[in-house]
C-alpha cells in the first residue's frame, strides 16, 4: 500500500547542503519519489512510496533533533504522482522573498500567528463577529476553493504578498481578528509573522492548513470547494458532496478542472469545464499561448 507524505518544520540548519545529501540518499534507498527543499531556516516536503519506506523515512528524519518533534501528514496517493525524488536547497522554503526578515530559531518561526486547531477556529467565529479568513495562496488556488467570505489578496506567486500588504488595501483589518490559511500551513507560518511585522495586531493561523481542516470537517464547516494540490492529482475534494466554486474560463460553467495549458513552454493553468475541454483549441491559458502554439507548429511542419 502506498500513501504520500506532507511535511513542514521550521529549525535552523546550519548546513543545508549536507543535510540536502543525507535526504536525496535515503529517498533513493527507500525508492521514495516527491519534492523536497532545504534551507537555513528548515525543510519542506512531499514524498510518495509504499508505507513501510515511508514509515522508515519518518523515524531516520527524526533522529535529527530539529526534526524529532515533526508532524506528518498522511494524504491518498503514491510515488506515481511524482516524476522523479527531488531535493534542493534554496534561500527559502517558501518563496515570499523574505528570508532577511524571517526569524527562526529551535522553536519554530519567531513571531508568527497563534496555531489554532480547526475546532479552535469555529470556536474563535462563534465567539466573535468580525474574524476575516485570509487566504496565503494563490489567487489560482482559491478559484476553485477557500474558506466563506475569505479575503483572496491578488497573487500569482508568494512573492506577491508583501506588496500586497504594503499596497494599503487592507489596512481596515490590521485591528481585526485575521485567520490566516493554506494548504498544509507552511505558508502561513511566513504569511503571519509578515503581517504582524507590519501592524496586523492578531493573527491566527490554521494548525495543519486546510488538509487539517477538510480532515476534521469536510465538507460541513466553513471551508467550500476543492483543494488545489501540487502532484499530478491537481485537486482533492474532502467529502462526496464537495461544492463546485470554480467557473470556467471559457463558458463559466462551474467547474473544480485544471489542465495545462497546451503550448508547451507556458507554465500557467487553465480552468476549464470539461465540456470545453473536448476542444482542443480552448485548452490553452490566453490567446498570445494559442498563437504562440500555431507559430510553433508551422515552424517545425
Amino acid at each position: 500500500m502506498q500513501k504520500i507524505l506532507l511535511y513542514y518544520k521550521f529549525t535552523p540548519i546550519k548546513d543545508p547542503v549536507t543535510m540536502k545529501l543525507w535526504h536525496k540518499t535515503l529517498c533513493d534507498s527507500l525508492n521514495l519519489k516527491g519534492r523536497i527543499l532545504i534551507s537555513s531556516h528548515g525543510i519542506n516536503g512531499t514524498v510518495g512510496g509504499d508505507m513501510d519506506d515511508l514509515k522508515a523515512y519518518i523515524k531516520a528524519t527524526k533522529e535529527f533533533a530539529g526534526f524529532k518533534d515533526t508532524t506528518f501528514k498522511w494524504s491518498d496517493g503514491g510515488r506515481e504522482y511524482f516524476p522523479r525524488m527531488s531535493v534542493k536547497v534554496r534561500d527559502e522554503i517558501v518563496a515570499f522573498d523574505a528570508a532577511d526578515e524571517l526569524i527562526v530559531d529551535e522553536n519554530g518561526v519567531v513571531g508568527g500567528g497563534v496555531h489554532l486547531k480547526p475546532k479552535q477556529v469555529h470556536e474563535l467565529v462563534a465567539s466573535r463577529d468580525d474574524v476575516v479568513f485570509f487566504d496565503g495562496r494563490n489567487a489560482h488556488e482559491a478559484a476553485i476553493g477557500k474558506f466563506k467570505d475569505a479575503v483572496v489578496p491578488d497573487t500569482r506567486t508568494s512573492r506577491d504578498f508583501i506588496r500586497e500588504l504594503e499596497s494599503g488595501k487592507y489596512d481596515d483589518l490590521k485591528d481585526k481578528p485575521i485567520v490566516t490559511y493554506c494548504t498544509g500551513g507552511i505558508r502561513c507560518e511566513i504569511l503571519s509573522s509578515l503581517m504582524k511585522n507590519r501592524g496586523f495586531n492578531e493573527v491566527y493561523q490554521i494548525d495543519g492548513g486546510i488538509v487539517k481542516y477538510g480532515e476534521t470537517y469536510g465538507d460541513d464547516g466553513l471551508w467550500e470547494g476543492s483543494l488545489r494540490v501540487f502532484d499530478d492529482r491537481m485537486t482533492i475534494d474532502f467529502s462526496d458532496h464537495t461544492k463546485t466554486v470554480g467557473v470556467c474560463s471559457h463558458c463559466e460553467g462551474m467547474t473544480n478542472n485544471y489542465e495545462n495549458c497546451a503550448w508547451s513552454n507556458c507554465n500557467d493553468l487553465v480552468l476549464i469545464c470539461l465540456n470545453c475541454k473536448q476542444e482542443p483549441d480552448l485548452l490553452f491559458h490566453a490567446d498570445e499561448c494559442r498563437k504562440n502554439a500555431k507559430i510553433g507548429s508551422t515552424a517545425s511542419a
